[in-house]
């Protein structure tokens, strides 16, 4: 009984952790598509009324609309005068709206742009014994304190922010990108930056 209580029980988990991604991955296709057609409608009904074109048609050419005038934009920004222009409206503008700097943030980290929130990967001891946390190191200060987010697991968008003496965090070389892969997959793969940090630790004693 407890064999197919088990089996069960593994067989629905195991279930669950295939469908669930995919549920999220149609909810977000669907906000995205949506937003989209919202945002195009505009244009589409515009399309409609003057070049006499089937809802279909004008909403493709409302997409590629759309495209372009990104490439357009990204091409101004990567000109001097552009990106000095974009510089004084971010600084004047942008930056005075309190979440603007965490989107953009945000996006750039999703993306893989150069700048990264996490400058890096740490292993630390908020509460001074032999209990490690992963943690994202956000910050360093002169005074020996050290900024760090722990993620929640598997959500990684929420966590706590520590700030920690120098002496219990632990950094580790690793990369981001697989570090928070064991944050989403609640923990599995640890055990390659925990060795990390028993390498260092013989490293010092020597």
């Amino acid at each position: 009984m407890n064999k197919i209580k088990s089996f069960l029980k593994t067989t629905f988990f195991g279930g669950f952790l295939v469908v669930l991604p995919i549920i999220v991955l149609i909810f977000v296709l669907n906000w995205f598509y949506e937003f989209l057609l919202d945002n195009i409608r505009p244009v589409t009904n515009l399309l409609i009324q003057t070049a006499r074109v089937s809802e279909v048609i004008a909403a493709v050419i409302a997409v590629i609309i759309m495209l372009l005038l990104f490439f357009l934009v990204g091409l101004l920004v990567q000109t001097r005068l552009g990106k000095f222009f974009f510089e004084i409206f971010e600084e004047r503008v942008l930056k005075r709206v309190p979440i603007y700097r965490i989107i953009k943030e945000t996006v750039i980290q999703l993306f893989g742009g150069e700048k990264m929130i996490f400058k890096g990967v740490a292993l630390v001891r908020p509460f001074q014994n032999d209990t490690l946390i992963t943690a994202f190191i956000t910050d360093e200060s002169p005074n020996g304190y050290i900024t760090v987010f722990v993620p929640s697991s598997p959500a990684p968008t929420g966590g706590y922010i520590y700030h920690i003496k120098k002496e219990y965090v632990t950094k580790i070389d690793f990369p981001v990108e697989q570090a928070m892969r064991t944050v989403l997959s609640l923990g599995a793969g640890s055990k390659d930056f925990i060795a990390k940090m028993k390498q260092l630790e013989i490293k010092e004693e020597k």
